[in-house]
């Protein structure tokens, strides 16, 4: 790591520790020329997640998105923020795990579903029902069949 302050190539590390966050490392160094002391902060660099939409358009993912669709859906049931931000953490996790840049709109919907079926059910029948697109009260009935013979 190069000085900020003499422009020498090498240091050496003093002290290392997780920022506050958690999502950096803080290291303290010593120049080996001028000893001087400075802190650098090393990050995960992470690709931005491309959603590819049903019109084969192209967005960038937006947590904001997912995390609004899940609270109309638990509205006036016993679901807390914090649960429900906790559940588009862990979509948000398992797609940046998938090592994949471009995910489809689909894929979301589905993990917002399989989500949702362990968090509410009744959420996730409302979230189904928006998603799926369903046509009449067959539809609805089948995804509910569906739910009943999982129990």
């Amino acid at each position: 790591m190069k000085c900020p302050l003499c422009n020498h190539a090498e240091s050496k590390v003093i002290d290392s520790r997780p920022s506050s966050d958690g999502s950096s490392i803080r290291r303290r160094r010593e120049c080996l020329e001028c000893q001087k002391r400075f802190t650098t902060y090393e990050n995960i660099e992470t690709l931005p997640l491309i959603v590819i939409k049903k019109d084969m358009s192209r967005e960038t993912f937006d947590r904001n998105k997912i995390l609004n669709s899940i609270i109309r859906a638990c509205d006036k049931r016993q679901v807390t923020l914090s649960q429900m931000d906790n559940l588009v953490s862990e979509i948000e996790l398992s797609l940046q795990n998938s090592l994949q840049n471009e995910i489809t709109s689909d894929r979301i919907g589905e993990l917002v579903m399989e989500k949702l079926k362990e968090l509410d059910e009744v959420a996730y029948i409302r979230f189904a029902s928006v998603y799926r697109q369903f046509k009449d009260i067959g539809a609805f009935m089948e995804e509910l069949q569906k739910l009943l013979a999982e129990k």
